[in-house]
């Protein structure tokens, strides 16, 4: 699929069908997922991976044990990818010789790198999902001290949400918030040079 297609048709998929992702695909989503950017080639992200109807109910029942989320067909997806973020690989490669910042504060950080750098790893795994013809949901994880105690996430790894892959159903319905709230106008998000001038 072309680029710009790619970027048109990704959009949040909350409904699929009850059938697997190919392993192949699954590869592809896999290999792709840590060549995201990172800074310094820190790398700071982490995936972990539910394959499979057995492994994913394994991570709802953590996450969301009374199936909450009002969409039924999300539980569904045959995929789940949880993208963490690995703060120390951040502070340990900022504290070689050609960074040099020995004192390994954090205050070095206007923003937490590990994270933005996770969620462009998440962003990659959408992208390749709608390029592989499938669907893909990015949602938080509010059971996170749950979800790391029950797959043994290191205390500093933090989980940034998960990601639900698997084949949209063609009753798939956009989020209510889209007519809501609405796409803003380009004109509200492009500045040109400054704050005032839009474009």
């Amino acid at each position: 699929m072309e680029f710009q297609e790619v970027v048109r048709r990704r959009r949040m998929v909350r409904s699929f069908e009850d059938r697997p992702i190919p392993a192949d695909l699954v590869r592809r989503i896999l290999a792709n997922a840590p060549r995201a950017p990172s800074a310094g080639y820190s790398q700071g992200f982490s995936f972990i991976v539910f394959d499979g109807k057995p492994e994913v109910a394994r991570f709802w029942e953590v996450t969301d044990p009374e199936r909450r989320s009002g969409w039924s067909d999300l539980y569904n997806a045959p995929l789940v990818v949880v993208p963490c973020s690995e703060k120390d690989a951040y502070i340990d490669r900022y504290a070689r010789p050609d960074k040099g910042w020995t004192d390994r504060s954090e205050t070095h950080w206007p923003v937490p790198y590990w994270d933005i750098d996770t969620a462009m790893a998440a962003m990659v795994v959408l992208l390749t999902a709608v390029d592989l013809g499938l669907g893909a949901l990015f949602f938080g994880i509010f059971r996170t001290t749950e979800f790391k105690q029950a797959f043994g996430v290191p205390e500093r790894v933090t989980p940034i949400g998960a990601i639900a892959v698997g084949w949209p159903r063609a009753t798939d319905r956009p989020s209510p918030s889209l007519k809501i709230v609405g796409r803003r106008p380009r004109t509200e998000v492009i500045h040109r040079g400054r704050w005032e001038q839009r474009g």
